[in-house]
């Protein structure tokens, strides 16, 4: 057993003979045996011991790489170079992580690789030469305690690894500071208090979209809070594996994250369990199976409805069985009462709500209840920022001011064509036709002018031509008339003596007299309007 240790010490000549069972050893033996002891010490300790060794020579660089797994290190290399990126530390013996593991300050690095080492302590101020990390791995150590602040200084951290460690206290400001922080991993952990910090509206990670807690020791989950959670938060929300006791509560907190295809609760369907209360061997069943089984919970089903500002919306609680009875739930868990003004209950167990505003989008809730059946109905009504027919009052407006503008039209051109006869010759009147003199004045240049040409011969006083007035009404039809006279002329030109126009006289119409200016108004060629 000895001679390969003590070799160095044999006779040059003679063959040291085996000591024989029971024969104690020469003293020579014994004296040597102290140094043989010190001599593996020494070896072990160069081997497994904290001895400073140079990260050039023993880890493996490439670019901003530095990698020093597996090398069965007890403490950080020294000598790291400042533009490493990325440094993996994995699969050693390092059992702390110092404030001084690093002389430098690595200002570069945004990976750092921890995982496998047994840490079991994290000093406060271990973190403070890597601030610009943004993936921290520590997982698979023996971490007992997170204290507070501890991640304080990574402000640009996203993805924090902690699992399969022996957590059992995580101080509430452990995590503060991580603004950036997107996903924690916290699973396989002996952690017993769900960390509502994290998530809770008020002081929660801003960014936070994963939060793994499962195969924990947790058992109580804070359900109404973890339900108001965004979908986001609750779609990579896992708390499976954990010793929660059984209840409708969360069964229905389950199926509706199902329902609503969310991965923490429909990729983990068969590790969902709990234990049944008031059994003496705790058994272990399916949560998503507590409506079948055992407490009878309620089925949870899912509507969606849509509907705009102003609007009455009819909600109704569509159940399998006939006569149970049911009861609403506003969002925010307020319970329906005969005083509520803007719901009210329907003699069938419907919910009318109305009129509709914007604060009423949210998830209505119909618990119907019998003897041997429950069920949960949930309806999601979504009211939009608008009326019904908000979209088309723009294109009312412009239907409404084109038919304005041809309304318009038509009127000018009935005024301008279409004006009724206001004078004494129109038929039906009852009136004697005035003089062709005063009444050629008073008419249009087109009906002066034709006049003149037609009626050239002489006309007698006391009789009217037939012939004569029948051209004149068919022409008036088409022309305006002027009114009583005014100061103003016809086309308004005013006369400037004020003199009454004289009238026609003799057999040949000859005018006795008459200024130029009233003359070219009344045979002038402009059209006049009325």
């Amino acid at each position: 057993m000895w001679t390969s240790d003590l070799s160095f010490f044999r006779h040059p000549t003679r063959e040291p003979r085996s000591p024989s069972p029971g024969v104690p050893l020469p003293r020579r033996y014994l004296a040597a045996l102290p140094l043989v002891l010190l001599i593996a010490s020494v070896t072990a300790d160069a081997q497994f011991m904290s001895l400073p060794l140079n990260s050039r020579t023993v880890c493996v660089c490439a670019s901003n790489i530095v990698s020093c797994s597996q090398l069965n290190l007890t403490s950080v290399p020294y000598n790291l170079p400042s533009y490493a990126a990325v440094l993996d530390l994995s699969f050693n013996l390092i059992s702390r992580l110092r404030a001084d593991w690093t002389q430098v300050s690595l200002c570069r690095l945004h990976t750092l690789h921890l995982n496998h080492n047994g840490l079991t302590f994290l000093s406060s101020e271990a973190f403070a030469h890597v601030t610009q990390l943004r993936y921290l791995d520590l997982s698979s150590n023996g971490l007992r305690i997170l204290e507070e602040l501890i991640f304080e200084p990574l402000e640009h951290l996203e993805v924090l690894l902690l699992y399969n460690n022996h957590i059992s206290q995580i101080d509430r400001t452990a995590f503060s500071g991580l603004a950036c922080l997107q996903k924690l991993y916290l699973s396989g952990n002996q952690i017993s208090r769900f960390p509502l910090e994290v998530v809770k509206e008020r002081g929660r990670l801003e960014t936070l979209s994963l939060l793994d807690v499962s195969s924990n020791r947790i058992k109580a989950l804070p359900l109404a809070e973890l339900q108001a959670l965004p979908a986001w938060i609750k779609n990579d929300l896992y708390f499976h594996r954990n010793p929660l006791p059984c209840s409708c509560e969360l069964h229905g907190l389950l199926a509706l994250w199902d329902l609503q295809r969310f991965s923490s609760a429909s990729d983990f369907r068969e590790e969902h369990t709990c234990l049944v209360v008031g059994v003496k061997e705790k058994e272990r069943v399916a949560v998503l199976d507590l409506s079948r089984v055992h407490l009878n919970c309620s089925e949870v089903k899912v509507v969606k409805a849509n509907a705009y500002l102003g609007q009455y919306l009819l909600l109704d609680c569509d159940t399998r069985q006939r006569g149970m009875l049911k009861t609403w739930a506003l969002p925010e868990n307020v319970t329906v009462s005969r005083a509520d003004k803007s719901a009210l209950l329907l003699p069938g167990g419907g919910l009318q709500i109305g009129p509709l505003k914007a604060g009423d989008s949210g998830v209505y809730l119909c618990h119907a209840t019998s003897d041997a059946y429950n069920e949960t109905l949930h309806i999601t009504v979504e009211v939009f920022n608008a009326t019904l027919s908000g979209g088309l009052e723009s294109i009312k407006t412009a239907y409404t001011t084109l038919v304005g503008c041809l309304f318009s039209v038509v009127m000018v051109l009935i005024y301008l064509y279409l004006t009724p006869c206001p004078c004494a010759c129109c038929p039906g009147h009852g009136l004697t036709a005035v003089s062709g003199a005063d009444d050629s004045l008073r008419s249009s240049t087109v009906s002066v002018c034709q006049m003149h040409e037609e009626t050239g011969g002489k006309h007698d006083g006391d009789k009217t031509d037939k012939n004569f007035l029948n051209r004149q009404q068919q022409q008036q039809q088409h022309t305006g008339f002027l009114g009583a006279k005014d100061p103003v002329e016809q086309n308004g030109r005013l006369n400037p003596i004020g003199e009454e126009e004289e009238e026609w006289h003799g057999e040949n119409g000859a005018r006795r007299g008459s200024d130029a200016d009233s003359v070219s108004s009344v045979c002038s060629g402009t059209p006049m309007v009325v």
